[in-house]
């Protein structure tokens, strides 16, 4: 009971804590460690020692997994360069780095402790970093770089830390470390490939998303295990089977497992990230604790923790401005702003604190040690993540424009309603109850309510804005309904949960239109991302004509939604989603190949030729 009294009291705070960050716009791991290290205090709240088992096998791999799992492999490929400079080369300089200030600061430490608290605190953690990063809204390329860097740093760390620990025991020397980490890794990566495919083939077998889910949940351990158990990295076969099924998702799993697994984990990471911060501050108490007996002065000690703190920022400011240095002669560099909060954002966590606790219980010092590694996580997780989003307004770093994004969505979907009609025209079939027109509909409503996001005239209703509202206000009708016939007890009940399942999917669907428009409307279109065709080349954006209006729609009496011009004769037309298609029947009428926005504030163009925006 005591036991299960903890872990409900532990969710609990978690739960509160999370809530409590997000009403004082503070990040919430920065909170739970605080309200962790304040509970270690506290009388009757049991000490919790975390052990480096529980931590990297319990923790670790399910984290990993579901981080790998939702990270693109295609910006993870895009920015290899980058983040392998960060995980394995950035890892390997601040190990040695701060072995040297610890060997210098703490007299008859020795090497091998002092190389291993390097590796310790060496690795920047992936839940920490992000955590913030997506918080503030730092550019994709960013959070992209961080977290890459972030699922393959810990393999280097780890290894480092085990060829460190090793030579405590005198039993291999400092010069093996890079066979030892060629080896892990690629074991590692070859047991990730193995089980990726093992679980690939099985999944294009299943379609129950329960039993696809339960699947999900054995992969990392599994993939961690094997690793472990041929002396690979663990941490490196994790990351590689998580990429590459989330990569390949879309073709060997069915929609409903993509969607059952996607929120399954989302839910886990949560509760596990959250958690582990809580873990960490409950640390202090025992710490300083055990730190109370060590032999070397209170001032010894906290010069060794300031300056290991002080080196592994200054250390990851210096590589990462040398590389940008670098780079600049190369292709496409990243703005300066941009790397250093790259540098800026190396915030430590759970795996530092962990891994501290591997070095062997009679190694030098040790409780010093783990002083060390709960300053470094504490302290950058403080002073950088505190300071990250004031850096980044005063940098001027741009977030994500979600006004960018609603325009290359709704030009994808209208490439992928195309390509629907271009196969429904080559597909044979007798229909007799115009089928084939119920979905050219529907896929105009889709393509139409994506567009229309876009409009940037305050104040006025789009037609799917007027259609998610009166739909909301009827499904409520429906559910009450339902809920009416479920009392009477007449209609099996599995029968009603699968009509409320439906109800909440078309709700949920209605909702998350309309929050995206508030976010999409404060933004500003003048361009987008995306490959450029001749027809977008040969009409550069230019400047609308003043007070634009459709004069079709003012001689039909209609209104229309957002308006178009063409750019190669002018013309001023409404855009599909208004009754009269204006601009569309333009095209077809002169064949003018490119129209721009002529909405406030917007200088996307439209490519009616090849469906690109540019």
């Amino acid at each position: 009971m005591e036991l299960a009294l903890l872990l409900v009291s532990m969710a609990a705070v978690v739960l509160v804590a999370t809530a409590v960050s997000d009403r004082l716009h503070v990040p919430a791991p920065l909170l739970l460690i605080a309200v962790g290290a304040l509970a270690s205090y506290v009388p009757h709240v049991p000490t919790i020692h975390l052990s480096s088992e529980v931590v990297l096998l319990g923790l670790l791999p399910p984290l990993l997994y579901a981080a790998a799992i939702q990270t693109s492999l295609v910006d993870f490929n895009a920015n290899r360069g980058s983040i392998l400079r960060l995980s394995v080369v950035l890892v390997v300089l601040t190990t040695f780095a701060v072995g040297a200030v610890v060997q210098w600061l703490v007299p008859g430490i020795g090497w091998a402790a002092a190389i291993a608290i390097g590796a310790v605190v060496a690795p920047p953690d992936a839940v920490a970093a992000t955590a913030v990063a997506k918080r503030i809204g730092l550019p994709r390329r960013v959070v992209t770089i961080l977290e890459g860097e972030s699922l393959l740093n810990d393999a280097t760390a780890l290894v480092a830390l085990r060829t460190a620990v090793a030579a405590l025991s005198g039993g291999v020397a400092l010069a093996h470390v890079g066979l030892d980490f060629v080896r892990a890794a690629g074991g590692g990566a070859l047991i990730g490939f193995v089980l990726f495919v093992l679980v690939a083939r099985l999944r294009k077998r299943i379609t129950d998303p329960l039993m696809d889910t339960a699947i999900s949940f054995l992969i990392p351990f599994a993939a961690f295990v094997a690793a472990e158990e041929i002396e690979a990295s663990g941490v490196i076969s994790v990351v590689v089977v998580g990429l590459l099924l989330g990569h390949k998702a879309p073709i060997i799993q069915t929609a409903q497992s993509r969607i059952t697994e996607r929120i399954t984990w989302r839910t886990i990471a949560f509760v596990l990230e959250n958690t582990v911060f809580l873990l960490i501050g409950l640390q202090l108490h025992w710490i300083l604790t055990d730190v109370a007996e060590s032999s070397l002065s209170p001032g010894r000690i906290a010069l060794v923790c300031g300056a290991t703190l002080a080196t592994v920022i200054a250390v990851r400011l210096a590589w990462i401005y040398a590389t940008w240095l670098f780079r600049r002669l190369g292709e496409d560099p990243l703005p300066a702003s941009w790397t250093f909060l790259i540098g800026w954002a190396g915030m430590r966590g759970v795996v530092t604190l962990a891994a501290a606790f591997v070095i062997p219980s009679d190694a030098p010092h040790r409780e010093v040690l783990l002083l060390v590694a709960f300053t470094v996580v504490a302290g950058t997780l403080f002073l950088q993540g505190l300071t990250l989003p004031l850096l980044t307004r005063l940098l001027g770093v741009p977030s994500p424009d979600p006004a960018e994004d609603a325009l290359a969505r709704a030009a994808l979907l209208q490439q992928a309603a195309d390509a629907g009609l271009r196969k429904l025209e080559e597909l044979e079939y007798d229909d007799h109850h115009g089928v084939g027109e119920q979905i050219r509909a529907r896929l105009d409503q889709r393509s139409f309510a994506a567009w229309e996001q876009l409009s940037t005239a305050s104040g006025e209703e789009t037609p799917s804005e007027l259609y998610a509202r009166i739909r909301g206000e009827m499904i409520d009708a429906e559910r009450a309904k339902v809920l009416l016939v479920r009392s009477k007890g007449k209609i099996p009940s599995d029968v009603v949960t699968r009509v409320l399942g439906m109800l909440d999917i078309e709700e949920s669907m209605l909702d998350a239109g309309v929050e995206a428009n508030d976010g999409i409307r404060s933004g500003t279109l003048a361009f987008t991302a995306g490959r450029q065709c001749d027809d977008l080349g040969s009409f550069p954006a230019v400047e609308t004509v003043p007070d634009p209006v459709c004069a079709t729609c003012v001689e039909d009496g209609t209104r229309w939604v957002s308006l178009r011009q063409c750019l190669q004769c002018g013309h001023v037309g409404c855009c599909d989603s208004s009754i009269g298609k204006h601009a569309t029947a333009h095209f077809h009428q002169t064949l003018h190949p490119v129209m721009q926005s002529a909405e406030p504030d917007e200088s996307w163009r439209w490519c009616f030729v090849h469906n690109l925006t540019g």
